[in-house]
């Protein structure tokens, strides 16, 4: 990771932080924001901020948090936490890319759709980058980012 992209991780973390959102509520509300801001600037288009301000689409409503973040390091136990957006219940935790999981031992403790709780370990071999943590809740499903630290 060049330094660069290091201070822009950090930058977007503590705008995250300062905000108090997790980074699913944080780009969900920057895409808000942008829309309100077109639809402003182009009153022609008929639509208002409240029309743009409306929910993920349909399959997509579900919010996953992850802690610690972004403090994690390989071997040590997280915490997954959220709510399914009009999902079934908690099925199941995704993660990783290329077929190599950031997440092992995933253990679903609580399905609740109205706040699940998941517990995983980071994978002992990963090293430092960011990485999608899913969730699947059965017709609704929600993603976030999981920085990580040898």
């Amino acid at each position: 990771m060049t330094k660069r992209t290091t201070i822009a991780l950090a930058a977007a973390g503590l705008t995250v932080g300062m905000l108090g959102l997790g980074p699913a509520e944080a780009s969900t509300r920057v895409a808000t924001e942008r829309a309100n801001a077109a639809n402003a600037a182009n009153p022609a288009t008929g639509a208002t901020g409240a029309a743009s301000a409306s929910k993920p689409p349909k399959g997509a409503r579900a919010v996953v948090r992850v802690s610690p973040n972004p403090t994690a390091h390989r071997g040590e136990e997280v915490t997954i936490t959220g709510h399914c957006g009009g999902g079934e219940k908690l099925r199941g935790v995704f993660s990783g890319m290329t077929g190599k999981p950031v997440l092992v031992n995933v253990r679903i403790i609580d399905d609740n759709p109205k706040r699940f709780v998941a517990k995983a370990t980071l994978a002992p071999e990963i090293g430092n980058g960011v990485g999608p943590v899913l969730v699947d809740c059965g017709g609704e499903a929600g993603v976030t980012l999981l920085v990580t630290h040898v």
